[in-house]
């Protein structure tokens, strides 16, 4: 009798033994275990390099304009979604704002270059210039600084800005020519200052950016002409006082028609610096300098405070240092993540391996019932073969044929499914061919028997010894 083969997918389902059905469902379960570790493993690197950061930022009084700024910046990062946050640490004013910084129970800070800058502060951006504008009424030019501690001279500034400006004079407190320098009256112009009050001089201080946007020194020029004056001892005044740097006053700064100055002249100035900590990542200085330059336009100030942000100078001569991190991005060396993590990811995916080789190994031990081998089932069809001569009707030994024909109906689907291996496949075949030529010749011997009567009982009688 030939192998029987299921017909249908039923069939095959029927046939199929509890080992592959075992396996069938072991193997879905380790795919959806898989499926799952795999989302929580991505799920959690995003989570890890997306993580977010807060950086404090001491700022001063809330109308200042390193106040605003902060706000201006939390609000960006805030839209942008970027992953640093800002959270902002106020003070009675800058100064204090500073001291904190320096005591590192802050991140972030604004400086202007004239203020006594804190050991560990790393420049992360260039906010903001201060010009000092030197203007003489009419004609008249000033040839030096040494001129103006002979004159009487109006300041249009804030009085914050007077020690400055004696910096720039050399004079010191409590001097005659100190005394001479005056602050102007609120809402003072320059053709007023000149009129009645008998100035020699108008020094003002003011941020460049507002600067460009007044546009009543051009109203002033066409009714009472004064001449803007350069300063020479610019130069030297920055390599005395540090914090004193060189600036340029463009042609037509101040008024296009008539055009004032008429030439670029040399003066002095100061700068506004964004600085943080020199123990701050260098990958989080990067960024936070990364999306300052890029969105610029959203953190400009309504009075023009930080509407031309630049770089931070990177040279190693630089009053204030660049952050390793913002050197790094503006030089365009700074390392990728791959790059900076290389060896720990190299790590990782080796340990990772082992560990996916152990639990491999482990689930192939454990949950997964291993392939039986052919030769094992041998013994089957061996057990089939030694009760075939106890056989003593044709239809016992038809069962056996069944019996012997599903156990190769299940090796041809376990070959096919893998839940039977091939090792030992020669043994069982060996077997079941002697297993079906020993049924078939006790089939002819039970036909000769009882002639052909597949029906008659055959009783064996005990013979003696």
């Amino acid at each position: 009798m030939s192998a029987e083969v299921p017909t249908s997918p039923s069939d095959a389902r029927r046939s199929r033994p509890p080992l592959l059905n075992s396996n069938r469902r072991q193997v879905i379960l380790f795919a959806a275990l898989t499926l799952i570790l795999t989302v929580a493993t991505v799920w959690g690197g995003r989570v890890w390099l997306r993580n977010s950061e807060t950086l404090t930022f001491a700022v001063g009084e809330p109308t200042a304009p390193e106040a605003r700024f902060a706000a201006r910046l939390a609000a960006m990062l805030k839209a942008t979604s970027s992953r640093l946050q800002i959270k902002i640490v106020r003070s009675s004013d800058n100064t204090k704002a500073l001291g904190q910084f320096d005591r590192k129970l802050a991140d972030l800070a604004v400086l202007r270059t004239d203020a006594k800058i804190p050991p560990r502060a790393r420049a992360i951006a260039v906010l903001e210039h201060d010009v000092l504008i030197l203007i003489s009424p009419g004609d008249k030019k000033i040839k030096s600084l040494a001129e103006l501690k002979k004159k009487k001279v109006a300041l249009l500034m804030s009085a914050s800005n007077l020690a400055f400006v004696r910096n720039v004079l050399d004079l010191g407190e409590g001097t005659d020519a100190a005394s001479r320098l005056q602050l102007a009256p609120p809402n003072a112009t320059l053709d007023k200052l000149f009129a009645a009050g008998g100035y020699g001089a108008v020094i003002a201080v003011d941020h460049a950016s507002a600067i460009v946007k007044d546009k009543s020194f051009e109203q002033i020029a066409k009714r009472a002409p004064f001449t803007v004056n350069a300063i020479d001892e610019a130069k030297a005044l920055s390599r005395r006082h540090p914090g004193i740097l060189e600036e340029t006053l463009a042609t037509g700064l101040l008024s296009s028609t008539p055009q004032i100055p008429d030439d670029d002249l040399d003066t002095v100035g100061l700068q506004w610096l964004l600085v943080g900590q020199a123990t701050m990542p260098a990958n989080t200085a990067g960024e936070l300098a990364r999306t300052i330059y890029e969105n610029k336009a959203e953190l400009a100030l309504d009075d023009g405070f930080a509407s031309k942000i630049e770089p931070a100078d990177v040279e190693k001569t630089a009053l204030v240092v660049a952050h390793q991190g913002v050197t790094e991005y503006i030089n365009d060396t700074a390392k990728s993540f791959l790059e900076r993590y290389s060896d720990l990811f190299y790590l990782g995916v080796a340990t990772l391996s082992v560990i996916g080789s152990l639990f491999v190994a482990l689930y192939t031990k454990v949950t997964r019932v291993a392939p039986e081998k052919a030769s094992e089932l041998a013994t089957a069809i061996l057990d089939i073969g030694e009760r075939v001569a106890g056989a003593q009707t044709m239809e016992g030994l038809a069962g056996l044929q069944d019996e012997l024909e599903s156990v190769l109906r299940g090796v041809v689907i376990g070959l096919r499914d893998g839940t039977i291996s091939s090792d030992g496949l020669d043994t069982f075949k060996l077997g079941y061919e002697f297993v079906r030529d020993e049924i078939g010749l006790r089939r002819e011997s039970l036909k000769r028997q009882h002639g052909h009567d597949d029906n008659v009982v055959v009783v064996k009688t005990a013979q003696s010894a």
